[in-house]
């Protein structure tokens, strides 16, 4: 991991969580990293019910404030969505866009994903843009290939610097208990890595996400290219993320 490059660790908490729930986990959280830094930016992105909730719990720590998807368009006749400058008046700092759950429930597009990462930028949110193969294009031998043509469709063109997050997340690792080795997690990172020094985006940070714990957290965060990670179920459990968030390279 390139020394300027700080680890970030995002806990995506998916459609899980309740008020009570959430306030023992956030405070857990917060008062863990408050008693020892660990050496990573932390950011926990819970469901929309939730924001107000985790965003005051939050408030002034050590751990950012993310949210799971915005609508490209900044407000409008868009029943049920949630626009960029409602989540940064809300107090997030991240969003994440374009997770394969996104993809394949709401058919979501590269472009689509990319106008929703410059709506984040436009608006002062850091996009945390999710590519990843299907298990079906990984047994094809086209892991490599899919992940290049997400990345360029994905990813706005002008990203840079700490303005955006990269998350490659092998769909059929996600929920699984299964993650790629670490040679073939190295593969994917070093071809994107590639990509964006070709398009002058060295900055952005690469996270791993897909089956990540508090296990096998070191390992992969030991990987060259892996900046971090977006952890899904450990996220639920704030002895497990603060593991994770522990189990970081220090420089």
């Amino acid at each position: 991991m390139p020394p300027s490059l700080r680890p970030l660790i995002v806990g995506n908490w998916k459609m899980n969580g309740l008020r009570d729930a959430a306030d023992a986990l956030t405070d857990g959280l917060a008062a863990r990293a408050a008693a020892s830094p660990a050496g990573c930016g932390i950011v926990v992105c819970p469901p929309a019910t939730l924001l107000s909730v985790v965003g005051e719990s939050l408030r002034g720590g050590e751990v950012a404030l993310g949210a799971q998807d915005c609508h490209p368009a900044p407000s409008g006749a868009h029943t049920g969505d949630v626009g960029a400058p409602m989540l940064a008046d809300a107090g997030c700092r991240f969003v994440i866009v374009g997770h394969s759950e996104r993809r394949a429930d709401h058919g979501e597009t590269d472009a689509l994903v990319r106008r929703k990462a410059e709506a984040a930028r436009a608006h002062g949110l850091v996009p945390i843009v999710c590519v990843g193969e299907t298990g079906e294009e990984r047994d094809a031998g086209r892991t490599l290939e899919v992940v290049a043509r997400q990345l360029a469709g994905s990813l706005p063109a002008d990203a840079a610097g700490e303005d955006a997050v990269v998350a490659y997340e092998p769909v059929w690792a996600i929920g699984t208990g299964r993650t790629p080795a670490p040679a073939d997690i190295a593969a994917v990172h070093a071809a994107m890595r590639t990509a964006l020094d070709e398009r002058g985006a060295s900055g952005v940070r690469l996270l791993y996400g897909g089956s990540v714990n508090d296990r096998n957290a070191a390992e992969i965060l030991a990987v060259d290219e892996v900046n971090g990670a977006l952890v899904g179920g450990a996220s639920l459990d704030a002895d497990r993320f603060w593991a994770i968030c522990r189990s970081c390279p220090r420089g």
